[in-house]
């Protein structure tokens, strides 16, 4: 049986990569006006997506239905800048994580590739 990457990275892992990513996004004026749920809030649905994500549990798509992720960050300017600010603290987050190197990378690109996409 093949492992999926959630089990691969490791629960812990994936959980304090968004954990650290929100810390840096706290700081940052240009992200902070984005967050009106809140930061924890923010943090539990990035967390159950990324779990998702990976092969993990399902949790949320049964706590929020399908990710929809286009249509759920529509409400937001999601342009060059706001890219460059989320990119700069996920990227940190990656680099500071004790997760193998491969993994960070996966991730890295995995993230790229969605804040391009989400860019209207």
């Amino acid at each position: 049986m093949q492992l999926s990457l959630y089990q691969t990275i490791g629960p812990h892992h994936i959980k304090q990569l968004i954990h650290d990513f929100y810390q840096g996004v706290q700081t940052d004026q240009f992200l902070v006006p984005m967050y009106r749920d809140g930061f924890a809030v923010a943090e539990d649905r990035l967390h159950l997506f990324m779990m998702q994500y990976l092969g993990g549990p399902t949790t949320y798509s049964d706590q929020r239905g399908h990710p929809q992720i286009r249509k759920r960050h529509a409400h937001f300017a999601m342009n060059e800048e706001t890219k460059t600010h989320w990119l700069r603290h996920m990227n940190k987050a990656l680099d500071q994580s004790k997760m193998l190197d491969e993994h960070k990378e996966y991730l890295r690109s995995y993230f790229t590739k969605t804040a391009e996409f989400l860019i209207s």
